[in-house]
């Protein structure tokens, strides 16, 4: 076998090994829904139909607050409805509704309204048709590497944080009793929980995260790059997913 084929070869095998993360995203689109919540099926649809696009980060967030009309949202959790409320509170306006879209951390749409949510995917874009920020993520040997490239020369991205988030690809429930009961919902990109990873202060840097973490109680994971105001969730400057998401 010749030397160049041999090379080749070993090149294939080696990118196998290395799980790549999509082409750098238009948006992070986040859906915040409810089992419980009789307008929800058809945002829960969109969300569904963004995350096969190769081009969007399309993440589903079970919020608890309607569970006392008769149905506990099986994957909801308390942390995802604080960060709707976090949202609210950062945009001064306390909208805090399902099915709400926030659109790069910063626009509020109704879930169900692909006009609105395509019209803020433009409005947010600030680095041609990407997020600001570059940021990749490798796996191998049982090891996730997040890389962050430098910021721009605007200085509201001067800091940020990371974040890995273990997300669900599908997820099936049968709903038992509440606004939905009888029906058989499938939730695409379902997170599973939201873990800080380390501060980005606008230089490059390097984050190491064990698989096992980022994936835990998932399909695969999700990278955040996003920035702080007071202390509260802001505009998402950069994102990885892995793949199969």
């Amino acid at each position: 076998m010749g030397s160049r084929l041999k090379f080749l070869l070993a090149f294939g095998l080696a990118a196998l090994s290395l799980p790549a993360v999509a082409e750098t995203p238009r948006a992070v689109v986040e859906l915040f829904t409810s089992q419980g919540c009789s307008s929800c099926p058809p945002a829960d649809a969109v969300l569904a139909d963004l995350a096969r696009r190769p081009d969007m980060i399309a993440l589903t967030f079970p919020v608890d607050y309607w569970d006392y009309l008769g149905w506990k949202d099986t994957l909801a959790q308390p942390a995802f409805t604080l960060r709707q409320k976090a949202y609210a509170l950062a945009r001064s306006d306390r909208q805090v509704f399902t099915p709400q879209i926030v659109v790069n951390g910063v626009k509020s749409c109704v879930g169900s309204d692909r006009a609105q949510i395509e019209r803020s995917i433009q409005s947010t874009g600030r680095h041609g048709n990407n997020l600001a920020v570059e940021v990749t993520a490798h796996e191998r040997n049982g090891i996730v590497t997040i890389d962050v490239g430098n910021a721009m020369s605007d200085a509201s991205m001067r800091y940020a944080e990371v974040w890995i988030l273990p997300v669900t690809r599908l997820q099936t429930v049968q709903i038992g009793r509440g606004e939905n009961r009888g029906r058989a919902m499938t939730y695409a990109n379902v997170v599973r929980d939201i873990r800080h990873v380390g501060a980005w202060s606008g230089a490059k840097m390097q984050f190491e995260v064990p698989a096992a973490h980022a994936r835990e109680g998932g399909d695969g994971y999700v990278v955040l790059l996003q920035a702080v105001d007071d202390a509260r969730p802001s505009i998402i400057l950069g994102a990885a997913k892995s793949e199969g998401l």
